[in-house]
């Protein structure tokens, strides 16, 4: 017990419920610092996963670790676990939210849930290929989508939320993204210390010397304004040579053609970044031109030229200045819409029809900056409203729910964000909507001179502070209302919809330039793609994440306890933590409880005809629930201790095993089926995990009896199945090697001690040529080179019916195409490498003799039947011959005139 306790001091508590002094914060922060200290990052409280990032790779994600914790409630694989649970058995859509600020985790940790979901969902190879698509998705968004910010290397720089489809077998069969507010400003200022996308840096550090000549680009970053701005080209933790080379081989497994080149495109499309002043006033951009698919000169006058309407007139005027800016919106809205181009080209490649879903939602941290623009006032609204849904779905509507079913309990105080939403976003009074119809407002939000003299010195007269969940923020007003005007002149409208470029001309439709609708600006195009999102969030069950930075170093085991209580307190996990404990782990409703608990109570079995409320009264009284174990609501019973549950849950899997194991050989029926249902799951899991791999391997798990029937069918389909892979990977050259072993099999195999080392090699199309003379005789020539190229003689053979036997030979080893049909004379190989001809003449009798020159002479004349010998002085060669049947062994023989009359 003594260990047991020292342990615990030691490493804390997996969830933060079994607290003793839960009330406490510093007990709280005390027990995650603990854990971080001995790397145990996550921590549970109920079934909210509270993440520390580590700020280093744990040895925690292998597949092994993966199959080991799985359905371990306090591992970090059990909120992946339990989505995919009660997504499978209570046919509902799920969705894991992660939240923290930046720099937390959040984007690792949802590329570890996709990892899971890759590595232990059921899969076959086209399945296993859409895995690979879902997990190669993410290097790609990263390099276009993410940076390196004050807080964060890995910065996502828009909002992610996945949805990853599954088929009723709960295979993982499709996906789909949906991105929010791309930091497109980024593309052409960043602040000190921070980067452009790390895609541009990629490109530059890894790209090809070909692929940059034809960009016309250099490797040093230092020659580019847009990479320049923050003075950080460079990042020691960041390898950015090896990461294009991960974006490249990602590209074709998500689709990605050799002719699209997708991120070859898209930073080609934004080379703008090479553009001066100077330089788009003097026509010296010919190459962006060209990249862009647009006439140079039009271009050229869209930027430099603006069109006023003054009186009903149109009015053309070249203004030196607006150049810059023209330039600098061009580029980022060229980068916006071909990042959003890249987006639906992934879902694409992902997309799937009917299925359920897990969402997954990866989005930008809040953000407390030295300098807080339109940027930051966008990412920490869209954070108060995520924070508002936590407090509607974990909070409020659990206290709800106790006061509707008249569980009397004390209410957990907690802080409602809701006023500082309404203040954002409420229609016709909030600041996004006055923004759109008064410039001046922001100077409104300014109150300097109202303010008390400790706010005047922490504020500059151009800001406006707003008091966020997460704290107070100072805004500055400089450059807010043209980053959410966002607006592209139509000018450039116009010469973009040109473009011949495919991907470009795709993402400027012509309709927008013949639409005379005023576009909505940036924030309220925000406001109502998060209105969506808040839908689809709220039309499934959700799970949490929540993600804390332990320092803002990014050092591995450094705990700032000042900033950790910072988090903690405005994430709301006090709170989270007290309604937790204040209120009751497992509730349900009183038919679905009698119904799954009865057979634990005699005078609820087999059926209960009253009241349900006394039916549930009954069966816990008979349980020995105590008082403060739980309470009976309206329509629920609510259960305090997961404890108390787990004991029913073991109490009834106890009674219908023992029940089950008694009339296991009976007909499938109530007593037993418990007991069938659990035996044929375990050996269908067992199953699933030791399925032979190879057609080779002929082992398989023993099934229970009431199971023989059904594994012996699916042994059988299994084995098809692989039979089926497997020929349809062999190639034909090998299938035909495999057609030949198995007849070499059927004759030989048993028959003939040769018969193992032979089959065992290749059989070789070069072992066999067939030689005929054009003329009447019956001789005809195997041609037969040896494996070691020692060569043994070929075989001479004489038949009555050469055509057909020469045929049929031809056939049988598919040597039509080797056979050789010669006029004159025939050469063949003898033993030793000596080589002979065979001189073929018309005359009136058979005739095999010696002829001049060593050769030897055949005259024509038609033979009956065959015979085996070998000519004279064993060199090699077989020669087919007419013999009476006594005589019809193999000899030497001196070639001689064949008997005239002479039959087999």
């Amino acid at each position: 017990m003594e260990s047991a306790l020292t342990a615990r001091d030691r490493v804390g508590v997996q969830d933060f419920v079994l607290l003793e002094n839960y009330n406490s914060e510093a007990a709280f922060i005390e027990n995650l610092r603990r854990r971080f200290k001995e790397n145990l990052i996550y921590t549970y409280i109920g079934s909210v996963l509270v993440s520390v990032n580590p700020y280093k790779e744990l040895e925690i994600y292998s597949k092994q670790q993966m199959e080991r914790y799985r359905g371990v409630i306090t591992s970090f694989y059990a909120v992946s676990d339990n989505t995919y649970r009660a997504m499978r058995t209570e046919r509902k859509d799920q969705c894991i939210l992660i939240s923290g600020e930046s720099g937390a985790g959040k984007t690792e940790a949802s590329k570890k849930i996709l990892l899971y979901y890759a590595v232990t969902c059921p899969a076959n190879d086209h399945m296993a290929a859409l895995g690979d698509r879902l997990l190669q998705s993410n290097p790609v968004l990263e390099a276009f989508g993410n940076a390196k910010t004050l807080r964060n290397d890995n910065s996502s720089r828009f909002g992610k939320y996945m949805d990853v489809q599954f088929d009723f077998r709960g295979t993982p069969v499709g996906g789909h993204i949906l991105n929010y507010l791309l930091e497109k400003s980024r593309v052409v200022h960043q602040n000190q210390g921070e980067r452009n996308f790390h895609i541009f840096y990629q490109l530059l550090d890894g790209g090809d010397d070909n692929l940059l000549s034809t960009l016309d680009l250099e490797r040093n970053p230092q020659n580019y304004h847009y990479m320049v701005k923050g003075n950080c080209p460079r990042v020691s933790s960041i390898n950015d040579k090896n990461n294009w080379k991960v974006v490249m081989k990602a590209l074709p497994v998500i689709g990605f053609t050799e002719q699209e080149n997708g991120p070859i495109s898209i930073t080609e499309h934004s080379n703008i970044h090479k553009w001066s002043q100077k330089g788009i006033v003097e026509n010296r951009c010919v190459v962006v031109f060209q990249l862009l698919g647009v006439d140079g000169s039009a271009l050229r006058e869209a930027l430099t030229h603006k069109k006023l309407t003054a009186k009903g007139e149109e009015v053309i005027v070249f203004v030196f200045l607006f150049a810059v800016c023209a330039r600098d919106a061009l580029a980022k809205a060229v980068y916006g819409r071909t990042f959003t181009w890249l987006v639906e080209k992934i879902n694409q490649s992902l997309s799937s029809k009917d299925s359920s879903v897990i969402g997954l939602l990866d989005i930008y941290g809040f953000e407390v900056l030295q300098h807080n623009s339109f940027e930051q006032f966008c990412i920490n609204y869209c954070n108060e409203k995520l924070q508002q849904l936590f407090i509607e779905l974990t909070l409020r509507s659990e206290q709800e729910e106790y006061e509707t079913e008249g569980i009397a309990w004390e209410t957990v105080k907690y802080f409602d964000n809701k006023i500082i939403c309404d203040l954002i976003e409420e229609k016709h009074k909030g600041i996004i909507s006055i923004l759109v119809c008064m410039s001046s407002y922001l100077e409104r939000l300014v109150i300097h001179k109202l303010a008390n003299g400790k706010t005047r010195r922490v504020m500059s007269r151009e800001e406006f502070r707003l008091l966020h969940y997460a704290g107070e923020v100072n805004y500055n007003v400089n450059g807010f209302l043209d980053k959410n005007n966002d607006l592209l002149n139509r000018n450039l409208k116009e010469v973009m919809c040109q473009s011949d470029n495919q991907i470009l001309s795709h993402c400027f439709r012509k309709e927008e330039v013949i639409d005379q609708k005023r576009q909505e600006m940036a924030a309220t195009q925000f406001k109502n793609s998060l209105m969506k999102l808040m839908e689809i969030l709220m039309s499934k069950e959700p799970s949490y994440v929540r993600c804390i930075k332990p320092n803002d170093a990014k050092q591995p085991g450094k705990f700032d306890e000042v900033l950790v209580r910072h988090q903690v307190k405005y994430l709301g996990l006090m709170e989270n933590l007290r309604v937790r404990r204040a209120g009751f782990a497992y509730r349900r409703r009183f038919e679905a409880f009698l119904q799954r608990y009865k057979p634990l109570c005699p005078e609820t079995w087999p059926n209960w005809n009253g009241r349900l409320v006394d039916g549930v009264s009954l069966l816990v009284n008979h349980l020995g629930y105590k008082p403060e174990e739980y309470k009976l609501g309206r329509s629920k019973i609510f259960i305090r201790f997961p404890k108390t549950l787990f004991t029913t849950e073991d109490a009834l899997e106890a009674k219908k095993f023992i029940k089950g194991f008694i009339y296991r050989h009976e007909e499938y029926c109530p007593e037993n089926e418990y007991f069938l249902d659990h035996v044929r799951y375990s050996f269908l899991k067992n199953l699933h995990k030791n399925l032979p791999k190879s057609v080779l391997d002929k082992s398989w798990p023993t099934p229970p009896p009431s199971l023989v029937e059904a594994s012996e069918h699916l042994r059988r389909l299994h084995m098809r199945n692989m039979v089926i892979k497997y020929c349809r990977r062999v190639q034909p050259e090998w299938k035909k090697q495999m057609m030949q072993k198995v007849v070499a099999s059927e004759i030989f195999k048993d028959q003939k001690d040769s018969y193992p080392q032979s089959v065992g090699r290749l059989f070789l199309d070069s072992r066999l040529g067939i030689s005929v003379s054009s003329l009447t005789d019956g001789i005809f020539v195997l041609h037969m080179p040896s494996e070691d190229n020692k060569q043994k003689g070929d075989v001479v053979l004489q038949c009555s019916h050469v055509i057909e036997l020469v045929t049929k030979l031809a056939m049988m080893a598919n040597k039509i195409n080797y056979v050789n049909i010669s006029p004159g004379s025939i050469r063949f190989s003898m033993a030793r490498g000596k080589e002979g001809i065979i001189d073929f003449v018309r005359g009136s009798e058979l005739k095999v003799a010696k002829g001049k020159r060593g050769h030897l002479l055949v005259v024509s004349q038609q033979l009956s039947r065959c015979h085996v010998g070998s000519l004279q002085g064993g060199e090699g060669v077989l020669l087919l011959k007419t013999f009476q049947p006594a005589d019809c062994v193999q000899s030497d023989f001196t070639p001689q005139t064949a008997p005239r009359n002479s039959t087999t």
